[in-house]
């Protein structure tokens, strides 16, 4: 794909704004606002998806509302990854027969990952009949059109063309809250794991140009907001498909010369384009965190293969040693998927292994899922679920007991946290993340929130961390 055909032309942005002001004329005929509701399934680039979304949704008059029974607008945005979140999407999408009846008007809409498979969207188009509009993730920036040809056509929309992946710049965005923001670097994915459905349903990687990047970064850090997390599915391979000599440490560099109080995050990470530039660029930026994810996914060669893994273990670990030396205070997590089709179980426990010798602060782990249309769902698969299950158990009871200890190193230190928000617990009313992004329940007064502040850690356990605020 050709660098020229990746940004979308001005001119067919500014139709999707004539899209919104149709519609939102319609909706200033009627007797009050619609309201709105968007439900968000996955990762955080669905969440900033969604945010684009609400965005849109904003520009034709809509308010918002998190109950289905009041909304006039569904937006389910949903994710592919995981067999589990596509039966919970069919669940709520069935449960909105009931709304749908009570409000024959009402229009419901499904979009992202799941929505681009085209035996989801057949499925949907036979048994979902409730259902009015059904999108992709590249049809995502024609929203507005899709939906005024659903006001107009009063029929059913699906919008799943398998299209070249494309970047929309300047998109309408409501941001949730004004502490975190989520800022997309670039979409989609060249790396075609063999477990994984990403670069089937969101197209091959195009980057944003970094002055795009760098003004809404510089937007946010005036706007206050104290953490900044860059996204994309690989965003190590930023810069690839640049007509320039610019790669994800040169934007991270620059990035760093913005002025303000906040953190940069990113996610996240594949292991085959991790350098030690990045790491040299990480460990003297001044706003970057300290933390790292780089999912693994196993520690046993044969199956890294199997997975279309374009490294192998002592990469892994030549990376990891690498990025502790220049940054001591490193945080690191991964992601580990245990019981990959013809995984025996000694190749499991070189994965579990790994996750002792390494010593990560904490693990997204998970049982293999097969995903239609990945060359993994077709791989011979032998052994049952409840041997990968001991196997899986056996991985988590390793990693508790490094994160448990990990934690309590950190009793009786005091760390800069950013105060993010209320909790259930009367103990502890606050959350908060430390710089290397552990979870922080603390002692203090809810004005504190949406500022950073020396907290004293007192306690620990396996996931967290307690502490009073200084």
């Amino acid at each position: 794909m050709e660098r020229k055909n990746v940004l979308i032309a001005d001119a067919d942005l500014q139709r999707q704004r004539d899209f919104e002001t149709k519609i939102k004329a319609i909706h200033e005929s009627r007797s009050a606002a619609p309201k709105a509701m968007v439900d968000t399934f996955g990762c955080q680039q669905n969440v900033a998806d969604s945010q684009h979304i609400m965005g849109m949704l904003e520009a034709m008059g809509c308010t918002f509302t998190d109950r289905a029974e009041d909304a006039d607008i569904i937006v389910l945005n949903t994710c592919a990854i995981r067999d589990h979140a596509e039966k919970r999407v069919f669940g709520n999408l069935g449960a909105l027969t009931h709304t749908k009846k009570a409000n024959p008007e009402q229009i419901i809409c499904l979009c992202g990952c799941m929505a681009q498979r085209p035996e989801v969207a057949e499925k949907v188009r036979k048994s979902y009949r409730h259902v009015d509009l059904v999108f992709g993730p590249q049809a995502l920036w024609k929203f507005p059109q899709l939906l005024y040809q659903v006001y107009t056509r009063r029929g059913r929309v699906f919008s799943i063309d398998d299209e070249h992946g494309q970047v929309a710049e300047g998109l309408p965005v409501v941001r949730e809250g004004n502490i975190r923001a989520w800022v997309s670097i670039m979409y989609g994915c060249n790396n075609f794991c063999s477990y994984c459905i990403v670069p089937y349903v969101r197209g091959r990687e195009r980057s944003r140009e970094p002055e795009k990047i760098l003004a809404e970064v510089r937007e946010l850090a005036e706007a206050g907001y104290k953490e900044i997390t860059l996204l994309g599915q690989n965003v190590n391979s930023y810069g690839k498909d640049l007509d320039r000599d610019y790669d994800f440490a040169d934007l991270l560099a620059a990035i760093d010369e913005i002025e303000g109080d906040y953190l940069i995050r990113f996610m996240s990470s594949q292991p085959k384009d991790a350098t030690y530039k990045l790491f040299d660029t990480m460990a003297r930026c001044k706003h970057v965190a300290k933390q790292l994810h780089l999912p693994v996914q196993s520690g046993c060669d044969r199956v890294l293969r199997a997975m279309n893994r374009p490294y192998d273990r002592a990469k892994y670990l030549e990376l990891i040693t690498y990025a502790r030396k220049v940054m001591p205070e490193l945080v690191l997590t991964s992601d580990v998927i245990i019981g990959f089709p013809g995984e025996t179980e000694e190749e499991a426990m070189e994965t579990v292994d790994l996750v002792k010798e390494v010593r990560f602060d904490a693990l997204f782990t998970f049982i293999f899922s097969p995903r239609p249309g990945t060359p993994a769902a077709k791989m011979d698969d032998p052994v049952p679920r409840s041997e990968k299950q001991v196997w899986f158990d056996r991985l988590c009871d390793a990693q508790n007991e490094i994160s448990a200890q990990l934690h309590a190193a950190y009793v009786g230190k005091t760390l800069r946290c950013l105060v993010d928000g209320e909790t259930d617990d009367s103990r502890w009313p606050l959350s908060a993340r430390t710089a290397g992004g552990r979870l922080v329940h603390l002692v203090g007064d809810k004005s504190a929130i949406g500022t950073y502040h020396d907290v004293t850690i007192t306690d620990s356990n396996t996931w967290a961390l307690f502490g009073e605020m200084n």
